[in-house]
Protein backbone atom coordinates (compact mmCIF):
# COMPACT_ATOMS: atom_id res chain seq x y z
CA UNK A 1 0.00 0.00 0.00
CA UNK A 2 1.37 3.44 -0.92
CA UNK A 3 2.57 5.81 1.77
CA UNK A 4 2.15 8.83 -0.50
CA UNK A 5 0.14 11.51 1.27
CA UNK A 6 -3.30 12.21 -0.17
CA UNK A 7 -4.17 15.87 -0.65
CA UNK A 8 -7.54 16.58 0.96
CA UNK A 9 -8.54 18.82 -1.93
CA UNK A 10 -9.64 17.13 -5.17
CA UNK A 11 -8.75 19.29 -8.14
CA UNK A 12 -11.46 19.68 -10.78
CA UNK A 13 -10.73 20.23 -14.44
CA UNK A 14 -13.95 21.05 -16.27
CA UNK A 15 -14.07 20.13 -19.96
CA UNK A 16 -17.51 21.47 -20.90
CA UNK A 17 -15.95 23.64 -23.62
CA UNK A 18 -13.82 20.83 -25.10
CA UNK A 19 -15.17 17.34 -24.42
CA UNK A 20 -18.64 18.83 -23.94
CA UNK A 21 -18.53 20.04 -27.52
CA UNK A 22 -18.31 16.43 -28.65
CA UNK A 23 -21.98 16.16 -27.71
CA UNK A 24 -23.94 15.79 -30.97
CA UNK A 25 -25.28 19.18 -32.05
CA UNK A 26 -23.30 21.24 -29.52
CA UNK A 27 -20.93 23.98 -30.69
CA UNK A 28 -20.37 27.05 -28.56
CA UNK A 29 -19.72 30.40 -30.21
CA UNK A 30 -16.76 32.50 -28.98
CA UNK A 31 -19.15 34.68 -26.97
CA UNK A 32 -20.78 31.62 -25.40
CA UNK A 33 -17.43 30.08 -24.48
CA UNK A 34 -16.46 33.30 -22.74
CA UNK A 35 -19.75 33.50 -20.88
CA UNK A 36 -19.39 29.94 -19.56
CA UNK A 37 -15.75 30.46 -18.55
CA UNK A 38 -16.58 33.65 -16.69
CA UNK A 39 -19.27 31.91 -14.67
CA UNK A 40 -17.17 28.83 -14.03
CA UNK A 41 -14.22 30.88 -12.75
CA UNK A 42 -15.96 33.76 -10.97
CA UNK A 43 -18.92 31.91 -9.44
CA UNK A 44 -18.26 28.15 -9.50
CA UNK A 45 -14.54 28.55 -8.76
CA UNK A 46 -13.44 25.47 -10.71
CA UNK A 47 -9.68 24.84 -10.54
CA UNK A 48 -8.98 24.41 -14.25
CA UNK A 49 -10.87 24.51 -17.55
CA UNK A 50 -10.23 22.78 -20.85
CA UNK A 51 -11.48 25.42 -23.27
CA UNK A 52 -10.99 23.90 -26.72
CA UNK A 53 -9.07 21.76 -29.19
CA UNK A 54 -6.10 22.80 -31.34
CA UNK A 55 -6.32 23.27 -35.07
CA UNK A 56 -10.05 22.61 -35.38
CA UNK A 57 -11.31 25.75 -37.12
CA UNK A 58 -10.95 29.51 -37.32
CA UNK A 59 -14.00 29.82 -35.08
CA UNK A 60 -12.37 27.62 -32.45
CA UNK A 61 -9.21 29.73 -32.58
CA UNK A 62 -11.25 32.93 -32.11
CA UNK A 63 -13.19 31.45 -29.21
CA UNK A 64 -10.08 30.13 -27.46
CA UNK A 65 -8.20 33.40 -28.01
CA UNK A 66 -11.06 35.45 -26.53
CA UNK A 67 -11.15 33.25 -23.43
CA UNK A 68 -7.36 33.41 -23.04
CA UNK A 69 -7.35 37.20 -23.33
CA UNK A 70 -9.95 37.42 -20.55
CA UNK A 71 -8.06 34.86 -18.44
CA UNK A 72 -4.80 36.81 -18.78
CA UNK A 73 -6.49 39.93 -17.45
CA UNK A 74 -8.10 37.87 -14.69
CA UNK A 75 -4.80 36.27 -13.68
CA UNK A 76 -5.84 32.67 -14.32
CA UNK A 77 -4.19 32.01 -17.68
CA UNK A 78 -2.26 28.84 -16.62
CA UNK A 79 -5.54 27.14 -15.62
CA UNK A 80 -6.95 27.51 -19.16
CA UNK A 81 -5.99 24.31 -21.00
CA UNK A 82 -6.24 23.29 -24.66
CA UNK A 83 -6.15 19.80 -26.16
CA UNK A 84 -3.11 19.24 -28.40
CA UNK A 85 -1.88 16.40 -30.57
CA UNK A 86 1.27 14.56 -31.64
CA UNK A 87 1.82 16.76 -34.68
CA UNK A 88 5.43 17.90 -34.60
CA UNK A 89 4.85 21.06 -32.57
CA UNK A 90 1.92 22.42 -34.61
CA UNK A 91 -0.48 22.23 -31.67
CA UNK A 92 2.01 23.97 -29.41
CA UNK A 93 2.41 26.74 -31.99
CA UNK A 94 -1.37 27.10 -32.32
CA UNK A 95 -1.76 27.46 -28.55
CA UNK A 96 1.09 29.98 -28.30
CA UNK A 97 -0.42 32.05 -31.12
CA UNK A 98 -3.79 32.08 -29.35
CA UNK A 99 -2.13 33.32 -26.15
CA UNK A 100 -2.28 30.08 -24.19
CA UNK A 101 0.05 28.66 -21.58
CA UNK A 102 -1.04 25.02 -21.13
CA UNK A 103 -1.37 22.10 -23.53
CA UNK A 104 -3.15 18.83 -22.71
CA UNK A 105 -1.20 16.53 -24.98
CA UNK A 106 -3.14 13.53 -26.31
CA UNK A 107 -1.09 10.34 -26.15
CA UNK A 108 -2.22 6.74 -26.44
CA UNK A 109 -2.88 4.91 -23.18
CA UNK A 110 -3.31 1.44 -24.70
CA UNK A 111 -1.12 -0.55 -27.04
CA UNK A 112 -4.11 -1.40 -29.22
CA UNK A 113 -4.68 2.32 -29.88
CA UNK A 114 -0.98 2.93 -30.38
CA UNK A 115 -0.61 0.23 -33.00
CA UNK A 116 -4.12 0.29 -34.45
CA UNK A 117 -4.74 4.01 -34.86
CA UNK A 118 -1.27 5.59 -35.07
CA UNK A 119 0.37 2.57 -36.76
CA UNK A 120 3.32 3.01 -34.40
CA UNK A 121 5.33 0.70 -32.22
CA UNK A 122 5.26 1.56 -28.50
CA UNK A 123 8.89 2.78 -28.67
CA UNK A 124 8.20 5.13 -31.59
CA UNK A 125 5.07 6.44 -29.89
CA UNK A 126 7.04 7.14 -26.69
CA UNK A 127 9.68 9.05 -28.65
CA UNK A 128 6.97 11.16 -30.30
CA UNK A 129 5.42 11.96 -26.93
CA UNK A 130 8.79 12.95 -25.48
CA UNK A 131 9.59 15.15 -28.48
CA UNK A 132 6.18 16.83 -28.29
CA UNK A 133 6.70 17.59 -24.60
CA UNK A 134 10.07 19.15 -25.39
CA UNK A 135 8.57 21.25 -28.22
CA UNK A 136 5.84 22.60 -25.97
CA UNK A 137 8.18 23.39 -23.09
CA UNK A 138 10.59 25.14 -25.46
CA UNK A 139 7.69 27.36 -26.54
CA UNK A 140 7.02 28.28 -22.94
CA UNK A 141 4.02 26.01 -22.40
CA UNK A 142 3.12 23.78 -19.45
CA UNK A 143 2.26 20.20 -20.39
CA UNK A 144 -0.33 17.73 -19.11
CA UNK A 145 -0.39 14.31 -20.75
CA UNK A 146 -3.62 12.49 -21.62
CA UNK A 147 -3.45 8.70 -21.82
CA UNK A 148 -6.36 7.99 -24.16
CA UNK A 149 -7.97 4.55 -23.65
CA UNK A 150 -5.86 4.10 -20.49
CA UNK A 151 -8.58 1.89 -18.94
CA UNK A 152 -8.27 -0.80 -21.60
CA UNK A 153 -4.51 -0.33 -21.58
CA UNK A 154 -4.40 -1.32 -17.92
CA UNK A 155 -6.49 -4.39 -18.69
CA UNK A 156 -4.71 -5.64 -21.77
CA UNK A 157 -1.27 -3.99 -21.97
CA UNK A 158 -0.12 -3.10 -18.45
CA UNK A 159 3.53 -3.20 -19.43
CA UNK A 160 2.90 -0.68 -22.19
CA UNK A 161 1.20 1.76 -19.79
CA UNK A 162 3.83 1.45 -17.07
CA UNK A 163 6.62 1.78 -19.61
CA UNK A 164 5.19 4.98 -21.09
CA UNK A 165 4.66 6.61 -17.70
CA UNK A 166 8.15 5.60 -16.62
CA UNK A 167 9.67 7.30 -19.70
CA UNK A 168 7.91 10.64 -19.07
CA UNK A 169 7.84 10.75 -15.26
CA UNK A 170 11.05 12.76 -15.03
CA UNK A 171 10.11 15.14 -17.85
CA UNK A 172 8.40 18.50 -17.20
CA UNK A 173 4.89 17.04 -17.23
CA UNK A 174 2.54 18.60 -14.66
CA UNK A 175 -0.19 15.94 -14.71
CA UNK A 176 -0.86 12.54 -16.25
CA UNK A 177 -4.54 12.18 -17.10
CA UNK A 178 -6.02 8.68 -17.02
CA UNK A 179 -8.92 8.30 -19.44
CA UNK A 180 -11.62 5.66 -19.31
CA UNK A 181 -12.40 6.73 -22.86
CA UNK A 182 -15.10 4.13 -23.47
CA UNK A 183 -16.54 4.06 -19.96
CA UNK A 184 -15.77 0.36 -19.44
CA UNK A 185 -14.32 0.18 -15.93
CA UNK A 186 -15.86 -1.09 -12.70
CA UNK A 187 -15.29 1.12 -9.62
CA UNK A 188 -13.31 -1.54 -7.71
CA UNK A 189 -11.18 -2.23 -10.77
CA UNK A 190 -10.47 1.48 -11.23
CA UNK A 191 -9.48 1.93 -7.58
CA UNK A 192 -7.05 -0.99 -7.84
CA UNK A 193 -5.41 0.45 -10.97
CA UNK A 194 -4.96 3.85 -9.34
CA UNK A 195 -3.38 2.30 -6.26
CA UNK A 196 -0.96 0.38 -8.50
CA UNK A 197 0.15 3.61 -10.21
CA UNK A 198 0.47 5.51 -6.96
CA UNK A 199 2.56 2.69 -5.47
CA UNK A 200 4.75 2.60 -8.58
CA UNK A 201 5.16 6.32 -9.26
CA UNK A 202 4.72 8.08 -5.94
CA UNK A 203 3.96 11.80 -6.10
CA UNK A 204 2.95 12.09 -9.76
CA UNK A 205 -0.28 14.09 -10.10
CA UNK A 206 -2.85 11.77 -11.71
CA UNK A 207 -6.24 12.93 -13.01
CA UNK A 208 -9.18 10.64 -13.80
CA UNK A 209 -11.27 11.29 -16.91
CA UNK A 210 -14.46 9.19 -16.91
CA UNK A 211 -17.31 8.50 -19.30
CA UNK A 212 -20.83 7.41 -18.40
CA UNK A 213 -21.57 4.59 -20.84
CA UNK A 214 -22.85 2.27 -18.10
CA UNK A 215 -24.36 5.05 -15.99
CA UNK A 216 -21.60 4.52 -13.40
CA UNK A 217 -19.35 7.52 -13.92
CA UNK A 218 -20.01 9.14 -10.52
CA UNK A 219 -19.33 5.82 -8.79
CA UNK A 220 -16.10 5.57 -10.79
CA UNK A 221 -15.00 9.11 -9.96
CA UNK A 222 -15.79 8.53 -6.30
CA UNK A 223 -13.73 5.32 -6.33
CA UNK A 224 -10.86 7.27 -7.87
CA UNK A 225 -11.10 9.91 -5.15
CA UNK A 226 -11.02 7.31 -2.39
CA UNK A 227 -8.03 5.63 -4.03
CA UNK A 228 -6.12 8.92 -3.88
CA UNK A 229 -6.53 10.46 -7.35
CA UNK A 230 -5.37 14.08 -7.40
CA UNK A 231 -7.91 15.43 -9.88
CA UNK A 232 -11.11 14.54 -11.72
CA UNK A 233 -12.47 15.82 -15.04
CA UNK A 234 -16.10 16.94 -15.32
CA UNK A 235 -18.52 18.65 -17.66
CA UNK A 236 -21.50 20.74 -16.68
CA UNK A 237 -24.68 18.65 -17.07
CA UNK A 238 -22.52 15.68 -18.10
CA UNK A 239 -22.16 16.91 -21.68
CA UNK A 240 -20.01 14.67 -23.85
CA UNK A 241 -19.94 12.01 -26.50
CA UNK A 242 -22.32 9.02 -26.28
CA UNK A 243 -23.64 8.86 -22.68
CA UNK A 244 -21.55 11.86 -21.69
CA UNK A 245 -18.90 12.66 -19.07
CA UNK A 246 -18.87 13.09 -15.32
CA UNK A 247 -21.57 15.66 -14.40
CA UNK A 248 -20.02 18.40 -12.30
CA UNK A 249 -22.90 18.83 -9.83
CA UNK A 250 -23.16 15.12 -8.96
CA UNK A 251 -19.43 14.85 -8.42
CA UNK A 252 -19.20 17.88 -6.15
CA UNK A 253 -22.04 16.68 -3.91
CA UNK A 254 -20.73 13.10 -3.79
CA UNK A 255 -17.18 14.08 -2.81
CA UNK A 256 -18.34 16.52 -0.14
CA UNK A 257 -20.84 14.09 1.40
CA UNK A 258 -19.27 10.66 0.90
CA UNK A 259 -15.53 11.11 1.36
CA UNK A 260 -13.16 12.82 3.78
CA UNK A 261 -11.92 14.97 0.88
CA UNK A 262 -13.44 18.10 -0.62
CA UNK A 263 -13.58 20.33 -3.70
CA UNK A 264 -13.36 24.11 -4.03
CA UNK A 265 -16.42 24.45 -6.25
CA UNK A 266 -19.26 26.59 -4.89
CA UNK A 267 -22.32 24.40 -4.43
CA UNK A 268 -24.70 27.37 -4.46
CA UNK A 269 -23.84 28.16 -8.07
CA UNK A 270 -24.19 24.67 -9.56
CA UNK A 271 -27.87 25.04 -10.46
CA UNK A 272 -27.40 28.37 -12.23
CA UNK A 273 -24.41 26.99 -14.12
CA UNK A 274 -26.48 24.02 -15.27
CA UNK A 275 -29.23 26.31 -16.52
CA UNK A 276 -26.71 28.51 -18.31
CA UNK A 277 -25.13 25.57 -20.15
CA UNK A 278 -28.55 24.07 -20.88
CA UNK A 279 -29.62 27.32 -22.54
CA UNK A 280 -26.42 27.79 -24.55
CA UNK A 281 -26.00 24.14 -25.59
CA UNK A 282 -29.64 23.47 -26.42
CA UNK A 283 -29.34 20.15 -24.56
CA UNK A 284 -31.83 19.78 -21.73
CA UNK A 285 -30.79 17.85 -18.66
CA UNK A 286 -33.15 15.28 -17.16
CA UNK A 287 -35.89 16.31 -14.73
CA UNK A 288 -34.49 13.81 -12.22
CA UNK A 289 -30.80 14.68 -12.65
CA UNK A 290 -29.29 14.71 -9.15
CA UNK A 291 -28.81 18.18 -7.61
CA UNK A 292 -29.92 20.19 -10.68
CA UNK A 293 -32.99 18.36 -12.04
CA UNK A 294 -36.27 20.28 -11.97
CA UNK A 295 -38.03 17.74 -9.73
CA UNK A 296 -35.30 16.40 -7.46
CA UNK A 297 -36.28 18.56 -4.49
CA UNK A 298 -40.02 17.96 -4.90
CA UNK A 299 -41.88 15.63 -2.56
CA UNK A 300 -45.04 14.20 -4.15
CA UNK A 301 -46.20 11.60 -1.64
CA UNK A 302 -48.39 12.92 1.15
CA UNK A 303 -46.81 10.46 3.59
CA UNK A 304 -43.40 12.04 2.92
CA UNK A 305 -44.76 15.54 3.43
CA UNK A 306 -46.28 14.42 6.72
CA UNK A 307 -42.97 12.91 7.82
CA UNK A 308 -41.10 16.10 6.99
CA UNK A 309 -43.65 18.16 8.89
CA UNK A 310 -43.16 15.96 11.96
CA UNK A 311 -39.40 16.13 12.04
CA UNK A 312 -37.67 16.04 8.63
CA UNK A 313 -38.03 12.28 8.38
CA UNK A 314 -37.61 12.22 4.59
CA UNK A 315 -34.69 14.65 4.34
CA UNK A 316 -31.10 13.61 3.50
CA UNK A 317 -27.81 15.51 3.29
CA UNK A 318 -28.74 16.92 -0.10
CA UNK A 319 -30.53 19.92 1.32
CA UNK A 320 -31.77 22.13 -1.52
CA UNK A 321 -30.55 25.27 0.26
CA UNK A 322 -26.97 24.08 -0.30
CA UNK A 323 -27.52 24.54 -4.02
CA UNK A 324 -29.51 27.77 -3.93
CA UNK A 325 -32.80 25.91 -4.27
CA UNK A 326 -35.84 25.13 -2.11
CA UNK A 327 -37.91 22.05 -1.32
CA UNK A 328 -41.35 21.82 -2.92
CA UNK A 329 -44.30 19.66 -1.98
CA UNK A 330 -46.19 18.69 -5.12
CA UNK A 331 -49.96 18.73 -5.08
CA UNK A 332 -51.70 15.97 -7.00
CA UNK A 333 -53.60 12.74 -6.61
CA UNK A 334 -51.07 11.43 -4.04
CA UNK A 335 -51.30 14.54 -1.91
CA UNK A 336 -52.42 14.59 1.71
CA UNK A 337 -53.21 17.30 4.20
CA UNK A 338 -49.54 17.79 5.04
CA UNK A 339 -48.67 18.52 1.40
CA UNK A 340 -51.45 21.09 1.21
CA UNK A 341 -50.45 22.65 4.53
CA UNK A 342 -46.84 23.05 3.34
CA UNK A 343 -48.00 24.86 0.20
CA UNK A 344 -50.53 27.03 2.04
CA UNK A 345 -47.74 28.06 4.38
CA UNK A 346 -45.51 28.90 1.40
CA UNK A 347 -48.08 31.29 -0.09
CA UNK A 348 -49.19 32.67 3.29
CA UNK A 349 -52.78 31.45 3.03
CA UNK A 350 -55.06 29.98 5.71
CA UNK A 351 -58.17 27.86 5.21
CA UNK A 352 -60.55 26.33 7.69
CA UNK A 353 -60.88 22.55 7.86
CA UNK A 354 -63.89 22.38 5.54
CA UNK A 355 -62.26 24.64 2.94
CA UNK A 356 -59.01 22.67 3.09
CA UNK A 357 -60.88 19.44 2.44
CA UNK A 358 -62.65 20.91 -0.60
CA UNK A 359 -59.40 22.31 -1.98
CA UNK A 360 -57.67 18.95 -1.45
CA UNK A 361 -60.46 17.14 -3.32
CA UNK A 362 -60.08 19.55 -6.23
CA UNK A 363 -56.29 19.05 -6.23
CA UNK A 364 -56.76 15.28 -6.38
CA UNK A 365 -59.23 15.71 -9.27
CA UNK A 366 -56.75 17.84 -11.17
CA UNK A 367 -53.95 15.45 -10.24
CA UNK A 368 -55.69 12.67 -12.14
CA UNK A 369 -55.27 14.79 -15.27
CA UNK A 370 -51.98 16.61 -14.57
CA UNK A 371 -48.73 15.51 -13.01
CA UNK A 372 -48.94 17.96 -10.13
CA UNK A 373 -50.36 21.29 -9.05
CA UNK A 374 -47.68 23.84 -8.15
CA UNK A 375 -47.70 26.43 -5.38
CA UNK A 376 -48.21 29.03 -8.11
CA UNK A 377 -51.34 27.17 -9.24
CA UNK A 378 -52.75 26.95 -5.73
CA UNK A 379 -54.35 30.44 -5.51
CA UNK A 380 -56.31 29.65 -8.67
CA UNK A 381 -57.55 26.37 -7.21
CA UNK A 382 -58.50 27.99 -3.91
CA UNK A 383 -60.37 30.78 -5.67
CA UNK A 384 -62.28 28.33 -7.84
CA UNK A 385 -63.28 26.20 -4.85
CA UNK A 386 -64.33 29.10 -2.63
CA UNK A 387 -66.41 30.64 -5.41
CA UNK A 388 -68.10 27.36 -6.36
CA UNK A 389 -71.90 27.16 -5.93
CA UNK A 390 -73.09 25.38 -2.81
CA UNK A 391 -75.43 23.24 -4.88
CA UNK A 392 -75.76 22.65 -8.60
CA UNK A 393 -79.16 23.00 -10.29
CA UNK A 394 -77.66 22.64 -13.76
CA UNK A 395 -74.76 20.49 -14.91
CA UNK A 396 -73.09 20.24 -18.30
CA UNK A 397 -72.67 16.49 -18.17
CA UNK A 398 -70.84 16.06 -21.47
CA UNK A 399 -69.55 18.13 -24.36
CA UNK A 400 -67.59 17.69 -27.56
CA UNK A 401 -66.02 20.51 -29.58
CA UNK A 402 -64.43 19.90 -32.97
CA UNK A 403 -62.22 22.44 -34.75
CA UNK A 404 -60.93 21.65 -38.22
CA UNK A 405 -58.84 23.83 -40.51
CA UNK A 406 -60.95 25.73 -43.10
CA UNK A 407 -64.23 24.53 -41.57
CA UNK A 408 -66.66 25.99 -39.03
CA UNK A 409 -66.10 24.61 -35.52
CA UNK A 410 -68.89 22.40 -34.23
CA UNK A 411 -70.02 21.64 -30.70
CA UNK A 412 -72.41 19.22 -29.02
CA UNK A 413 -73.34 19.18 -25.34
CA UNK A 414 -75.72 17.64 -22.86
CA UNK A 415 -77.26 19.86 -20.18
CA UNK A 416 -78.91 18.31 -17.14
CA UNK A 417 -81.39 20.37 -15.12
CA UNK A 418 -84.68 20.22 -13.23
CA UNK A 419 -86.79 17.48 -14.77
CA UNK A 420 -84.32 15.91 -17.19
CA UNK A 421 -81.61 16.58 -19.73
CA UNK A 422 -81.23 17.71 -23.34
CA UNK A 423 -78.54 17.31 -25.98
CA UNK A 424 -78.01 20.09 -28.52
CA UNK A 425 -75.48 20.96 -31.21
CA UNK A 426 -74.38 24.04 -33.12
CA UNK A 427 -71.58 25.54 -35.19
CA UNK A 428 -69.85 28.86 -34.60
CA UNK A 429 -67.00 31.18 -35.46
CA UNK A 430 -64.78 29.48 -32.89
CA UNK A 431 -64.84 26.48 -30.58
CA UNK A 432 -66.23 28.40 -27.61
CA UNK A 433 -68.72 30.28 -29.81
CA UNK A 434 -70.06 26.96 -31.14
CA UNK A 435 -70.28 25.62 -27.59
CA UNK A 436 -72.15 28.65 -26.30
CA UNK A 437 -74.65 28.63 -29.18
CA UNK A 438 -75.39 24.97 -28.42
CA UNK A 439 -75.80 25.94 -24.75
CA UNK A 440 -78.34 28.63 -25.65
CA UNK A 441 -80.45 26.01 -27.38
CA UNK A 442 -80.30 23.77 -24.34
CA UNK A 443 -81.05 26.66 -21.98
CA UNK A 444 -84.25 27.51 -23.86
CA UNK A 445 -85.49 24.00 -23.17
CA UNK A 446 -85.29 24.82 -19.45
CA UNK A 447 -86.61 28.37 -20.01
CA UNK A 448 -83.30 29.67 -18.73
CA UNK A 449 -82.38 33.27 -19.53
CA UNK A 450 -78.66 33.43 -20.38
CA UNK A 451 -76.67 36.61 -19.81
CA UNK A 452 -74.41 38.02 -22.52
CA UNK A 453 -70.67 37.42 -22.45
CA UNK A 454 -68.89 40.68 -21.70
CA UNK A 455 -65.28 39.68 -21.09
CA UNK A 456 -63.25 36.47 -21.35
CA UNK A 457 -59.84 36.22 -19.67
CA UNK A 458 -57.39 33.34 -19.53
CA UNK A 459 -54.46 33.23 -17.08
CA UNK A 460 -51.71 30.80 -16.18
CA UNK A 461 -49.37 31.16 -13.18
CA UNK A 462 -46.26 33.35 -13.68
CA UNK A 463 -43.62 31.25 -15.37
CA UNK A 464 -46.19 28.58 -16.22
CA UNK A 465 -45.68 26.29 -19.19
CA UNK A 466 -48.08 24.81 -21.73
CA UNK A 467 -49.20 22.16 -19.23
CA UNK A 468 -49.85 24.68 -16.45
CA UNK A 469 -53.10 25.05 -14.58
CA UNK A 470 -55.38 27.47 -16.46
CA UNK A 471 -57.82 29.89 -14.89
CA UNK A 472 -60.59 31.20 -17.14
CA UNK A 473 -62.55 34.18 -15.85
CA UNK A 474 -65.71 35.27 -17.69
CA UNK A 475 -67.70 38.43 -17.03
CA UNK A 476 -71.41 38.25 -17.97
CA UNK A 477 -73.77 41.18 -18.57
CA UNK A 478 -77.42 41.13 -17.38
CA UNK A 479 -79.99 43.89 -17.88
CA UNK A 480 -81.81 43.20 -14.64
CA UNK A 481 -78.86 43.47 -12.27
CA UNK A 482 -75.12 43.74 -11.95
CA UNK A 483 -72.60 41.81 -13.95
CA UNK A 484 -71.79 38.21 -13.03
CA UNK A 485 -68.14 37.08 -12.81
CA UNK A 486 -67.40 33.35 -12.83
CA UNK A 487 -64.20 31.41 -13.16
CA UNK A 488 -63.06 27.87 -13.83
CA UNK A 489 -59.76 26.14 -13.17
CA UNK A 490 -58.40 23.15 -15.04
CA UNK A 491 -55.29 21.97 -16.83
CA UNK A 492 -57.29 22.28 -20.08
CA UNK A 493 -58.26 25.79 -21.17
CA UNK A 494 -61.59 24.75 -22.69
CA UNK A 495 -62.52 22.66 -19.65
CA UNK A 496 -61.79 25.69 -17.45
CA UNK A 497 -64.12 27.81 -19.61
CA UNK A 498 -66.89 25.16 -19.39
CA UNK A 499 -66.52 25.16 -15.59
CA UNK A 500 -66.93 28.95 -15.57
CA UNK A 501 -70.04 28.67 -17.75
CA UNK A 502 -71.57 26.05 -15.48
CA UNK A 503 -71.09 28.32 -12.47
CA UNK A 504 -72.89 31.09 -14.35
CA UNK A 505 -75.81 28.79 -15.11
CA UNK A 506 -76.26 27.95 -11.44
CA UNK A 507 -75.90 31.55 -10.27
CA UNK A 508 -78.64 32.59 -12.68
CA UNK A 509 -80.77 29.61 -11.68
CA UNK A 510 -80.59 30.51 -8.00
CA UNK A 511 -81.74 34.02 -8.92
CA UNK A 512 -84.98 32.39 -10.25
CA UNK A 513 -84.52 34.10 -13.63
CA UNK A 514 -84.60 30.94 -15.68
CA UNK A 515 -88.36 30.41 -15.19
CA UNK A 516 -89.14 33.81 -16.73
CA UNK A 517 -87.53 33.15 -20.10
CA UNK A 518 -89.80 32.61 -23.10
CA UNK A 519 -88.72 30.30 -25.93
CA UNK A 520 -86.45 32.19 -28.35
CA UNK A 521 -85.65 34.94 -25.84
CA UNK A 522 -82.15 35.58 -24.53
CA UNK A 523 -79.96 38.51 -23.71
Amino acid sequence: MTNVKINKNVEIMDSTLRDGEQTPGVAFTPAEKLQIVRYAVNQLRVDRMEIGSCRVSEGEFSGVAAVLEWAAAKGCLPSMEILGFLDGGKSAGWIKAAGGKTVNLLGKGSEIHCRGQLRLTPDKHTLLVQKEIENAVNMGLSVNLYLEDWARGMRSSLGYVLGLIDKVKDMPVQRIMLADTLGVLHPEELAEYIRWLRDAFGDIHFDFHGHNDYGMVTALSLAAVRAGISGVHTTINGLGERAGNQPLAQFVAAVNDMTDRHVRVSEKHLYAASNLVQALSGKRYAWNAPVVGSDVFTQTCGVHADGDKKGGLYVNQLLPERFGRSRDYALGKLSGKASLDKNLEAIGSELDQNERQKVLQEIIRLGDRKKHVTAADLPFVIGAVLRAPVDEIFRITSYRIVTVHNALPEAELTLTGPGGEITTASSGDGGFDAFFKALRKAARHFRLLLPRLLDYEVRIPPGGKTDAIVETTITWYRREGGNIVTNGVDCDQLAAAVAAVQKMLNMVARDKKYSECAPGEDE
